[in-house]
C-alpha cells in the first residue's frame, strides 16, 4: 500500500514537472523541467518494478538515467552555442 502511495505521489509530481516544461518562462527552465521529468520517470520505473517484483526495471532506469544526462547536456550545448559541433578553440 505504501508503494502505491509513493507511485501516486511520483505521478502527481510528474504532472507538475510536465506543466513547468510546457509553460516555463525561459528555455533553460524548460530544459531543467525536462530533466526532472526524466528523473521522475526513473523513480516511477523503480517503484513499478518493486510493486511487480521485477528487478530488471532498475537496469532500464539506470540506462534511461544515463541517456537523460547525455541528452540534457546536448540540448544545453545546442541552446548555448547554436551547434552541437561547436569547438571553443576555433575563432568565430
Amino acid at each position: 500500500m505504501m508503494f502505491a502511495v509513493a507511485a501516486a505521489a511520483v505521478l502527481l509530481t510528474l504532472g507538475l514537472a510536465v506543466t513547468r516544461a510546457i509553460r516555463g518562462p525561459t528555455v533553460f527552465d524548460r530544459v531543467l523541467a525536462g530533466n526532472s521529468v526524466g528523473t521522475l520517470a526513473i523513480l516511477l520505473l523503480a517503484v513499478v518494478g518493486f510493486l511487480t517484483g521485477r528487478p530488471e526495471f532498475l537496469d532500464i532506469g539506470i540506462t534511461y538515467g544515463l541517456l537523460n544526462l547525455i541528452g540534457t547536456l546536448a540540448v544545453l550545448k545546442f541552446f548555448r552555442h547554436g551547434d552541437l559541433a561547436y569547438d571553443a578553440s576555433e575563432p568565430r
